[in-house]
Order: C-alpha cells, then sequence, then structure tokens
C-alpha cells in the first residue's frame, strides 16, 4: 500500500467513526424512548430485557384514556407553533430585506443588537415580563405564547433572511421599480420567490423550538393554552406516581411530528446553516 494512501485512509475512517458517533448519541435516546413506548414497567426497568420484549400497546391505551390533557396540549402546541412561525417568517423576511437593500449607522448597530438579545437568556425577560403579561390580561392564552417564541427567533430569522436576500442581484428590484413596482410589491413578486429557501430554513429553526419549547409556557399558562411539554412535566409530577410507560408513550408521540418535519426539510434547514459560507 502506498504511504500516501493510508494517511487519507485513517482520515475517512476517523470522519465515519465521528459521523457514526454523532448519529449514536442523537438517535439512541429517541430509540430507547421509542422502544419503552411499548414496553411494560416490568419490562421498561428490566435490566436483561433491554431489546427481548413482548411489545404491547397498553402505555398508549392509557395515554388516551387517562390522559386527555396531553393530546388537548398537542393541538395547543399545533395553534402556537403554527402562529409563531408565520409571525417569525414574516418579519423576519421584511426585516431581512430593509437590512439587506439599506444601509445607514442606525441599522448596523441594530445588527448587532439583534445577535446581542439573542445570547441573552429567556428567563432574564421571562419574570420581569410576567406582571406585564398579567396586567394586559394576556396570560393563559395562545397569542402570548406566539408572540414569545416569534419575538425570540425573529433576531436569527432575520439574520438567516439577510444572507439569501443578499444573494439576490439588486439589478431584479431596480427592473421591478422602473416596470412602477413598490417595495411591497418587490419583496411580494421578486424577493419572496427566490428566498424562499431562506424562509423554509427559519420555519424548521421556530417549528422546532415552538413545538418544544417549556419554560415560557409553563411560566404564562395554566389550563386553556397549556402545551404538550407542560403536560408532560405534569405526568412526571402526578400525585399518584410516575407511570413511565405512559410517559414515553407520551414522549413519542410529542417527538414524531417534528422529527419528521425536520427530516423531510434537512435540506432546507443545512441551507440554513450554512447560509453565506460560500458567495457566488
Amino acid at each position: 500500500m502506498p504511504k500516501s494512501l493510508l494517511p487519507r485512509l485513517l482520515r475517512h475512517l476517523l470522519k465515519l467513526v465521528g459521523v457514526l458517533a454523532v448519529v449514536a448519541w442523537s438517535l439512541v435516546p429517541i430509540g430507547l424512548i421509542a422502544m419503552s413506548s411499548f414496553k411494560s414497567d416490568r419490562d421498561i426497568f428490566s435490566t436483561t430485557g433491554t431489546f427481548s420484549f413482548a411489545p404491547t400497546l397498553a402505555n398508549y391505551q392509557a395515554l388516551w384514556s387517562r390522559w386527555g390533557d396531553f393530546f388537548f396540549g398537542l393541538w395547543n402546541s399545533f395553534l402556537v407553533t403554527a402562529g409563531a412561525t408565520v409571525l417569525a417568517v414574516g418579519v423576519s423576511l421584511l426585516a431581512g430585506f430593509a437590512y439587506s437593500r439599506f444601509a445607514s449607522r442606525g441599522l448596523q448597530a441594530s445588527a448587532f443588537f439583534l445577535i446581542f438579545i439573542r445570547l441573552i437568556p429567556p428567563i432574564v425577560i421571562t419574570l420581569p415580563l410576567f406582571p406585564v403579561v398579567n396586567w394586559l390580561g394576556l396570560n393563559d392564552t395562545h397569542f402570548i405564547l406566539i408572540l414569545l417564541y416569534a419575538t425570540f427567533f425573529v433576531s436569527l430569522g432575520t439574520v438567516v433572511m439577510r444572507t439569501f436576500i443578499d444573494q439576490i442581484p439588486r439589478e431584479l428590484d431596480e427592473a421591478a421599480m422602473v416596470d412602477g413596482a413598490s417595495q411591497m410589491q418587490i419583496i411580494a413578486r421578486v424577493i419572496l420567490p427566490m428566498a424562499a429557501q431562506g424562509m423554509l430554513a427559519v420555519s424548521v429553526f421556530v417549528i422546532v423550538y415552538a413545538w418544544n419549547e417549556f419554560l415560557f409556557a409553563f411560566i404564562f399558562t395554566t389550563t386553556k393554552a397549556k402545551t404538550a411539554p407542560l403536560v408532560i412535566s405534569e405526568m412526571i409530577g402526578a400525585v399518584e406516581g410516575v407511570e413511565w410507560g405512559v410517559l414515553f408513550a407520551a414522549s413519542t408521540v410529542q417527538l414524531v411530528p417534528v422529527l419528521a418535519f425536520v427530516i423531510l426539510m434537512q435540506k432546507h434547514l443545512v441551507a440554513g446553516l450554512t447560509a453565506g459560507a460560500v458567495k457566488g
């Protein structure tokens, strides 16, 4: 074997080992949760029955019969996630267009501010915000969660959309203006179709975050707008004890929609993560 070939093979082998390690780190816990949802309580805690067990749907039946709040929470999660995604993507598109097409010191300063506020932990703004939300009568509503989730991700969404819009030639804007198009018509007819991939990337980020978010839902909701993650936390703190099989079944049901969505949209997710890395 040539000496120059050995280092190359070692690099490929190390890359393969690294990829397998990352995949195992991500998928093994998910696989164990899904597998445990089909086990009886005895098999869940058995040290010898990890893979050899009799599958059962009893946990899903118990989830349906005894935890109706969970499916109500799933519906709330869907409403909040859909609303937050539409709001965040729409605002990010408009803000990204402004940052891409206009230049001023104020815009440059606010761009830095967008990055800065994204680094602030949510709990820092949550506690001072609670009395304001309570005074406005927005506690335990879908609207407050939609507003908070969208606001939390507009900063990242704006940066992503600005990167995509930067790649759209300004000559197209100018040609549309010559034809008499307004700024909103330029956004709708020129920018939006060509930046659709960026919008999909932003929507993936928002959906994954909003679907799984717990802190805001825990603080700002009680009954009417509580989401699926909040109901799962109630299962853990149940007075009669934790039903682990039912808990794993709920976690699996809550995980499947967003996991399937991410798998279907992985191309756009990668595009959003690598946006601006290469300029043509």
